[in-house]
Formats: structure tokens, sequence, C-alpha cells
């Protein structure tokens, strides 16, 4: 059996040395590729090539049926220029988001102060708000949420055993799109257990420096709470716009986009395009606008960081 013999000072040249050091390289590269490639596949296969094969499709007329025709920009004008259903959905969706996600992070953050007590049994409690989120999203909890606010539902009945008149939540603009909002903002579990460990990592230094300024609860709120909070904030707030434009199973289950489109989010028109009208060009060119309005929203607040947001 021959043995490998031990390479002399002449052997252990600088373009041996090198050599070596780029076979470590690659073949330490090529372990890590090989551990990652379940991510790689899914990544380029799931993701990436759909995204591809789908913003191909949005300059076609495609019906799932038969073979794609090509036809240029014209998906693109004409959800721009003939479409009013389109411009209801981004009104919808809009004023959803601007009403929503505001709403969802001030009650997350009013919630995780008051378990930020460290009261015995607060963490029992955080729990239990948390469930909201797990189960909000969810098609149960929707049609719930459905049965509760119907005209014979569990909400009318009692306005009804008060002797008030019962509301026709599902025929009223206004009324409808109150309950989506309502349910988005009860699922706020997610932001409030990030805000509770934000609240946690502020040092109580800086709380004991404004009491000893005379600070009230308040103002220590406002002067210290806030501005060491801003990084978390910024953090849901765009999470949360992000999950708000995508906003689908709530709106498609309690309302159906009713009552006159008031609540057709975008999410909801889009799949009632590519599932129920099989119109997948058109769908696909509706996808990435939704794109890049999230994507330009998303510059947005990460633009306007730069005047708000504290990390020091």
């Amino acid at each position: 059996m021959k043995t490998s013999e031990p390479l002399t000072e002449k052997e252990i040249t600088p373009e041996f040395v090198e050599k070596e050091r780029k076979r470590r390289n690659l073949r330490e590269s090529l372990t890590g590729y090989a551990m990652i490639s379940p991510w790689l596949i899914g990544f380029f296969g799931l993701i990436i090539g759909p995204m591809i094969y789908s913003f191909i499709l949005s300059f076609t007329d495609y019906d799932m049926l038969s073979a794609p025709q090509w036809t240029g920009f014209s998906n693109y004008v004409e959800l721009f220029t003939n479409d009013p259903r389109f411009i209801q959905s981004l009104q919808a969706t809009f004023t959803f988001v601007v009403i929503a996600i505001p709403l969802k992070l001030a009650f997350s953050l009013f919630l995780a102060l008051l378990f930020n007590t460290g009261r015995k049994g607060s963490g029992i409690f955080t729990t239990i708000y948390y469930v909201p989120s797990i189960i909000g999203g969810s098609v149960a909890i929707s049609v719930v949420w459905r049965q509760m606010f119907g005209r014979d539902g569990a909400v009318n009945t009692m306005l009804d055993a008060w002797g008030l008149d019962t509301i026709s939540f599902f025929g009223n603009s206004s009324a409808a799109m109150s309950i989506l909002i309502i349910l988005i903002v009860w699922q706020f579990g997610a932001p409030m257990i990030i805000f509770l460990a934000g609240l946690r990592q502020i040092p109580d230094d800086l709380y004991e420096a404004a009491s000893v300024d005379g600070a009230g609860m308040i103002r220590k709120f406002i002067k210290v709470t806030i501005p060491m909070l801003t990084p978390i904030i910024f953090f849901n707030l765009v999470m949360e716009t992000i999950n708000g434009f995508m906003t689908f199973t709530q709106a498609f289950l309690i309302t159906g986009g009713g009552p006159r489109d008031s609540t057709l989010f975008y999410a909801v028109y889009l799949y009632e395009v590519a599932f129920e009208f099989l119109n997948m060009g058109y769908a696909s060119a509706m996808a990435w606008i939704l794109l890049v309005i999230i994507g330009a929203f998303t510059l947005l607040i990460f633009k306007s960081s730069t005047f708000w947001v504290h990390y020091d």
C-alpha cells in the first residue's frame, strides 16, 4: 500500500500554496452550495421561474385552455384606461391599508405597553392575546365572522335585544369595510410580540433620568419610548403594509368584494380575473402592477425612515 510522502521545502512554492488555497476554497464552496441546494431548487423553481413566466404572460392573451397569444402592452393599457373595477380595487385597497394598518400598530403597541409590566401571569396573557394572529386569517374565522355579522347573526341579535336598530353590514359600504378593518386589527399578536421585545430592550436608566428631570408618564412615552422604538415601528410598518396590500381571504369569504365592489380588494379582483374569468395574461399584468405598488410604498417608507427612525 502506497502512502503519500511529505513534501519537501523545494516543492512548497508560492504557486503551490496558491493552488492549494484555491482548491480548498472551491471544495468549501461546493460543500456549501450542496447544503443549500434544496433551498436553491425551491427558490429558482418555485419563485424566480414562475415570476419570469408570469412576466412573459402579462404581455399575452392566455386563458389556460389554449396557447398564449402575444398582445404586447394591451393588458396594461386596458387596466389603466378601460377597467373601472381595477381602479375601484385600488381605491378599496388603499383605503383599507391607510386605515387598518395604523390602527393595528397602535393597538399592538398599546397592548405591548400593558404587558410590559413584568407582573406575574403577564406571559400567559401575552400568549392568549397572540392566538388571534394564528387563527385570524384562517378560512374558519372568516366564515365565523361572516355569520356573526350577518342579518340574523350574533351582533344584530344583541342590537335587537337591546332595542336598537339592526345593521345591514353586508349591504352598507362603510359597514362592510369596517368589519374587515376590525378583523385585521384583531390580528394584532405578531406586531404586539415584536413591540414587546423592543420595549424590554429599552434601558431603565433612560426612564430614571427622565423621572429625575420631572417627566411624567406621557412625556416619558413621547420622549423615551417612541424614539427608542422607532426601528421596531419601522419594521412592523413595512411588514404590515406589505401584508395589507395582499389581504385576500377575509374580503373574499366575508364580503365577496361587495357591496357594489366597495371591498373589492386588489387580491380579490386578481383572483376573479385569473380563476373565474380565466384571463391569466390579464391577471399576470395585475400581479406585476401590485408588485410595483408594494415596492413603491416600501421604498417610500425606507426613504422616509431617515427622518424619524433613530438607531443610536
